[in-house]
């Protein structure tokens, strides 16, 4: 095919995109740095280039009513400039002279992509995606024809596109790239624009929204990045909590694409937790049971809205330390905290705060960091899991079975140990090899 003038004209830092891409791409982009113009002409670039038969070619963007306002005119700007190129404004299709086609989707509906092929997709804002629509459903659909795919957004939190980003820069075969508006020289984003977008912004917003920062939290936030990441860097050895009472937090989820968590607890040190997805009560309560005999917990904490099976078999089988615990009960400090839930996620708050040291685990990570909280009536509400779950797409299970731990104080001097302890935890070094 001859040469066609799209009309678009890339800057310097998405011209080096173009020229470095590879089958998997991830760009991380500060605001109105053109990432989704870049996309865009990616995808008809390609198109046009397609050595298939029927070149199929897909946007996603987290909704479908999205994908329409931010990437249907831009389609249309760019590839009606394509001789034989013709719009269909009714399935967000631009249909290509040589029988390729782009289409459009909104990740709230992944579905509508399972059974199809591509031989390339943009994500665009991964950070608000369920991680299992790139997966279980985007990525299958690339494996017949060796289809590419482009992942493009702004930070927001520990989530799959923070995992994408740093996949893609320790592999060969893909490729990841940050701009922050620090890197790129913008005519429309020059110092005295980003000067009033600082003073107007909150410092938060702003790392988060020009600085690429994944370490920016919102500010209803209860526990922030800085939180996770300072106590997953820290140090901690047996003697240091050997003396501490072992607590067990389980997170029953039953079926559906939600986790079931067991975490373990001792003092300022938790265990890498055990997650199970798809199992019924009894293998669940069969496992936790073993666990229990192996580790020997002195309370083990269970959320009785969906374990009232698990409870009952654990009880059965003879373990006396079983306590059920109703996320949405009265709070013990009811005149700071709406519920129970609320209470025993701010006690994960305040043991980081005293010294807690968590195992670098992404999931667990990612689930301490995205629950929101408000202060109705000057009390903690926290956001709700089913709210949650339509924010994020997923539902903090790991990070609940790790607040179970917190239900109750079990032994009185707690804070006393804590604070003897806190006082020999130390930073990891490297170089340290006492």
């Amino acid at each position: 095919m001859p040469t066609v003038d799209t009309g678009y004209k890339p800057h310097p830092w998405q011209l080096m995109v173009h020229q470095q891409m590879r089958r998997f791409s991830v760009l991380v982009c500060h605001r109105r740095f053109g990432k989704t113009v870049l996309a865009i002409n990616s995808l008809l670039n390609s198109a046009l280039k397609c050595k298939h038969d029927n070149g199929r070619y897909g946007y996603i963007a987290p909704y479908y009513n999205q994908a329409k306002s931010v990437a249907w005119d831009l389609l249309k700007q760019y590839g009606l400039r394509i001789p034989g190129a013709v719009p269909n404004e009714s399935e967000l299709t631009l249909n290509l002279p040589n029988g390729a086609k782009i289409r459009l989707f909104g990740a709230n509906n992944a579905d509508s992509l399972r059974g199809l092929f591509f031989d390339g997709i943009v994500m665009d804002e991964v950070a608000d995606m369920a991680p299992n629509v790139w997966t279980e459903v985007v990525r299958p659909t690339l494996a017949d024809r060796k289809g590419w795919c482009l992942f493009i957004g702004t930070p927001k939190g520990i989530n799959l596109f923070y995992d994408l980003y740093h996949k893609a820069l320790h592999l060969d075969t893909w490729y990841g790239q940050m701009f922050t508006a620090a890197d790129t020289d913008l005519p429309w984003l020059d110092a005295e624009e980003l000067k009033i977008a600082r003073e107007s912004m909150s410092d938060n917003a702003y790392r988060q929204e020009f600085l690429c920062d994944f370490n920016a939290s919102t500010e209803n936030t209860l526990i922030t990045i800085d939180m996770v990441n300072h106590a997953v860097k820290k140090f901690i050895t047996p003697g240091d909590y050997n003396r501490m009472p072992r607590v067990m937090g389980l997170d029953v989820a039953r079926f559906g694409d939600d986790r079931s968590s067991l975490c373990m607890r001792q003092g300022l040190c938790v265990h890498p937790p055990r997650t199970w997805k798809q199992i019924n009560n009894m293998d669940l309560a069969g496992i936790v049971s073993q666990q229990i005999h192996d580790w020997n917990p002195k309370a083990v904490f269970v959320d009785a809205g969906r374990g009232e099976g698990v409870i009952d078999r654990l009880r059965q089988l003879g373990h006396r330390n079983i306590i059920e615990v109703q996320f949405g009960g009265k709070a013990v400090d009811n005149q700071r905290y709406r519920n129970r839930r609320a209470e025993m996620w701010d006690g994960v708050r305040k043991w980081l705060l005293d010294g807690g040291v968590l195992p670098d685990v992404p999931d667990l990570k990612a689930d301490l960091v995205a629950p929101q909280y408000s202060m109705p009536q000057d009390r903690m509400l926290l956001e709700s899991k089913k709210d949650m779950k339509k924010r994020i797409g997923f539902s903090p299970d790991i990070g609940d079975s790790l607040a179970l731990t917190f239900a109750n104080p079990v032994r009185s001097d707690y804070s006393t140990v804590v604070k003897t302890v806190r006082s020999r935890i130390q930073q990891y070094d490297p170089l340290n090899y006492r």
